[in-house]
């Protein structure tokens, strides 16, 4: 079997530290079983090789043979197909699957990022458009509740798009921003409290440690 190399950065702050989102590769590569190594790139210079893989300077991106991968949505749906401990390979599970992981990305971590950025600014400033931000984050916690109240796994049982919906969420979470969501709150803590993602959280603030 082809190595899979994961790529990220030599190091970063503090700050984003267990959110970089290699994250959530390490975490799909360690429930799937699947063997790794982990690369760097530095993160104060960006050079002409890391722009060839990641075209806007960011990490992860996934090496799989002849195969470079960027976007952990893509790379996600990448490794599922390569296991069916991430996603069902056919059907109405792969379908299910596939769905929720775009709805991690386009309506739920689109509300959620930018409500979150300002929250890493520290931006205690009430504006209009802060006010936008929060309403329409609560808007989509709100759907995300009534859907968790119902499922322990998104899309029946545990894939790639749990890995990436919990992922977007417990950012959130960080910023007590599911306080008033019970069912999202249970969820991500049953889904951080897998091994896998234990492992993985553990490797990348080793990882970064390791440069300081």
């Amino acid at each position: 079997m082809t190595e899979l190399v994961l790529t990220t950065f030599n190091w970063v702050p503090e700050v984003p530290r267990g959110y970089v989102r290699d994250l959530r590769i390490r975490w799909a590569l360690e429930e799937a079983g699947l063997a790794y190594r982990v690369e760097s790139v530095p993160f104060a210079e960006r050079n002409a090789d890391h722009f060839a893989h990641q075209p806007f300077g960011q990490v992860p991106w996934l090496t799989d043979g002849e195969i470079s991968i960027f976007e952990s949505g893509a790379i996600l749906l990448h490794l599922g197909e390569k296991s069916e401990a991430l996603m069902p390979q056919a059907g109405a599970g792969r379908a299910a699957v596939i769905e929720w992981l775009f709805a991690a990305l386009n309506s739920v971590e689109m509300a959620s990022l930018p409500w979150s950025l300002y929250k890493f600014s520290n931006d205690s400033v009430e504006t209009p458009g802060r006010a936008l931000l929060d309403t329409f984050l609560v808007g989509r916690l709100k759907h995300m509740e009534s859907v968790l109240a119902g499922h322990e796994w998104l899309a029946g049982t545990f894939s790639v798009a749990d890995i990436l919906m919990a992922d977007v969420l417990r950012l959130v979470d960080r910023f007590d921003g599911l306080a008033q969501f019970p069912a999202c709150r249970a969820y991500v803590a049953q889904a951080t409290a897998r091994p896998a993602f234990q492992k993985a959280y553990a490797d990348q603030l080793a990882h970064f440690a390791a440069a300081d």
